[in-house]
């Protein structure tokens, strides 16, 4: 750890603590990109999918972005990528979880159509790709890229070490999603106060109380340990003024926080 400048790491540990204390779970890619951003140096950080391909060929599409204004243009982007079949693809594709540059991962780099349009488009010529888990049959990395030289074996090591920060983040950002798009609006005035109570990370984990998930269970899906699951029950269970499970499932129910 000692190689890597400690303020890298304070900026990902704060950025850790924003997508745990963020109410926007919409935006919290396009943070996480941004911060990569600066801490890497980059000129375009992509949060990109690959679908399986169909009768029409891969299909590809963004989560998140930086710079702003890259936009809606970055759908094309990733979507020209799979079809271009990037060279990142064929890596997540063999199952492969370690961060990677292009230059060590294709010795045709140079010579391909995403290199040259990158380098076009955005004036960036090195490319480094940090694979996420894949989710069913859709393959996910963050793609990092810059110009001048390549991303050092240093920059590779940090890129390893912040992965598991990124994927957790990435793991919360997508129950907090799934949760929030299953809770009807509250069904009172007082629901809703009790809701603002709560903070995002302690809605997640009483989403995934109210489907029946043990504190390991809850874990696993979150990629912490039961300790701190355990530790955000005992915080809802305060906050709702509940000392058990069942009490505080049936409580969520009625004032509308989980279906």
């Amino acid at each position: 750890m000692s190689q890597f400048h400690a303020q890298q790491y304070e900026r990902m540990l704060d950025l850790a603590v924003a997508v745990l204390e963020s109410d926007e779970p919409e935006s919290l890619r396009h943070l996480i990109a941004e911060r990569l951003l600066e801490v890497f140096g980059c000129g375009t950080v992509i949060f990109a999918r690959l679908d399986a391909p169909g009768r029409a060929g891969p299909s590809g599409r963004s989560d998140g972005w930086a710079p702003t204004s890259l936009g809606s243009s970055v759908q094309d982007l990733v979507q020209r990528r799979a079809e271009q079949r990037h060279p990142l693809f064929t890596y997540l594709a063999e199952g492969e979880q370690t961060p990677v540059s292009m230059y060590r991962l294709c010795d045709t780099w140079r010579n391909m159509q995403c290199y040259s349009e990158a380098l076009r488009d955005f004036g960036t010529s090195q490319q480094l790709g940090i694979p996420l888990p894949a989710d069913g049959n859709v393959l996910r990395a963050v793609s990092l890229g810059r110009k001048g030289s390549d991303f050092s074996a240093r920059e590779l090591e940090f890129a390893a070490r912040i992965r598991p920060l990124i994927v957790s983040s990435d793991k919360h950002i997508r129950e907090l999603l799934r949760l929030r798009a299953s809770v009807p609006p509250p069904a009172d005035p007082v629901a809703s106060a009790v809701q603002i109570g709560l903070t995002p990370r302690e809605q997640t984990v009483l989403g995934l109380l109210a489907e029946g998930l043990t504190a390991g269970g809850i874990g696993r899906r979150l990629a912490i340990s039961p300790h701190t699951v355990n530790r955000y029950t005992e915080k809802i269970y305060r906050k709702l003024g509940t000392n058990n499970r069942v009490s505080t499932v049936v409580l969520a129910r009625r004032t509308g926080l989980v279906p």
